[in-house]
């Protein structure tokens, strides 16, 4: 009787069963063959081609290895790197199994019995600690291109929201810093979106502890200042909590024609500025009268802390009077117009959407995984994770107005619409890809693919 060859035994323990169904053996193998679970990464790719994020990012990084044998170019090997963190494998280490998907290789362009793979994880750990801290200044600055490309012509106004939000670190890494209000040690990474319209413009990784006004006002002013190359004549709003209203930043925008909306922690002089407390007492008294559980009101006034030196300022307050007491937030802003309740309750608290937006970055696509022990290794993590971002955008904005999925999160996307099996059958002529019949965003996708199509030349 002939030994079972060492791949069949192979094949059978790799088998495994379910419960029989109508006294059916029912046996299972990952031995399936050319099928990929990643069917959405053809979307991505094409969204990637259209933006031409990898080739921006690759143009800012020296190559110093012999180009007769390279294999792997570098737009190459960050494509497929931003691509599998859209996907859900935020670790290169997964760049292994991938490296061989039909999906992937389609994704960027090489045929599926290709015999050359995507790079492997070693290749995208070395080339992410690659860059030189000029680089990443360049690659930096390359993204706030890409936000001001996204748009077709120069808009009328944006306005931008900052905030920082807490990276917690995982051993003697470079820039990490313990964080009393966190109790942990850990980056404070800055984010910058363009919030109404869910854009990424920058992110800067950086030490645990809150900025300085100095040191958000130096980040300002270069940021500001790119844009300026590509939107000299557009309005520009700034927006932030309360640790960015400092007088360095407030001083600067009034210098350069940018207007800020920013929180400003309430005192003792604010509290007890006539006008305040005319209109909190009013409220309060209102309040109790009308037996209503809560009451808001609003007012403004003008206001010189010590730090702003001669400078006046613009505050407007939020009053709310309920059964617990009188509550009382203050923002300062350099716009004259708009009443005081249009200043707050329509155009500061628009900041809250920015939350939002750090989730699907940080959360959704793992963004907090700045793992390595360099700053300089971390900060292009934070630069890949912006780009695969960048691709999430592209697909959700060439949805149809209409689709349900328009104004889904990420992950949502990412399940409803990239996580999707399909066989790829390669013949001499053709590559045919082949969907589940009864995938459910089938008309989404299809939607999709042909709004990403590059238009004929």
């Amino acid at each position: 009787m002939p030994q079972p060859t060492s791949a069949e035994s192979d094949d059978k323990r790799a088998c495994f069963g379910f419960p029989a169904i109508g006294r059916k053996k029912v046996s299972a193998a990952f031995d399936g063959g050319r099928l990929t679970s990643d069917g959405g990464v053809l979307l991505l790719g094409q969204a990637e081609r259209q933006m031409g994020i990898a080739d921006r990012l690759a143009a800012c990084i020296a190559d110093p290895r012999d180009q007769s044998r390279v294999i792997h170019g570098k737009a190459d090997i960050l494509r497929a790197r931003m691509l599998a963190i859209a996907c859900g494998y935020e670790d290169a280490n997964d760049l292994d199994a991938l490296r061989h998907d039909p999906g992937f290789k389609l994704a960027l362009g090489k045929c599926p019995e290709g015999p050359v793979g995507l790079a492997s994880q070693p290749t995208m750990c070395r080339w992410e600690n690659a860059p030189t801290t000029r680089e990443l200044v360049r690659l930096t600055g390359a993204l706030v291109d890409i936000y001001c490309a996204s748009y077709p012509a120069p808009p009328a106004a944006v306005t931008l929201d900052i905030d920082d939000t807490v990276n917690v670190v995982h051993g003697a890494q470079q820039l990490s810093f313990w964080n009393g209000h966190y109790g942990e040690r850990c980056f404070l990474p800055i984010h910058v979106y363009d919030t109404a319209t869910g854009r990424p413009v920058a992110m800067l990784l950086r030490t645990g502890k809150t900025p300085s006004g100095a040191e958000v006002a130096g980040h300002v002013r270069r940021l500001i200042r790119r844009i300026r190359r590509y939107w000299p004549d557009t309005a520009i709003t700034l927006r932030g909590d309360g640790h960015y209203g400092r007088p360095e930043i407030m001083a600067w925008c009034e210098a350069n024609g940018v207007d800020y909306i920013f929180g400003l922690p309430g005192n003792r002089a604010l509290h007890a500025d006539p006008v305040i407390v005319t209109q909190g007492d009013a409220c309060a008294t209102d309040r109790a009268v009308r037996k209503l559980v809560e009451l808001r009101r609003y007012a403004e006034t003008r206001y010189a802390a010590k730090s702003w030196g001669e400078a006046t300022r613009r505050v407007v307050a939020r009053i709310e009077a309920s059964t617990l007491g009188l509550d009382i937030r203050f923002v300062v802003t350099s716009l004259q117009d708009g009443s005081a309740e249009r200043i707050y309750d329509t155009l500061y608290c628009a900041r809250g959407q920015a939350e939002n937006l750090i989730k699907l970055h940080k959360a959704q696509l793992k963004s907090d995984r700045t793992s390595c022990r360099s700053a300089n290794a971390n900060q292009m993590r934070l630069i890949l994770h912006t780009a695969a971002y960048w691709l999430m955008w592209k697909l959700r904005h060439a949805m149809p107005a209409t689709a349900a999925l328009r104004t889904a999160e990420f992950a949502t996307i990412r399940l409803r619409l990239i996580k999707l099996a399909a066989r790829v059958i390669e013949t001499a002529t053709r590559i045919r890809i082949a969907f589940a019949s009864a995938c459910p965003e089938a008309d989404t996708f299809r939607q999709i693919a042909r709004a990403l199509c590059p238009a004929p030349t």
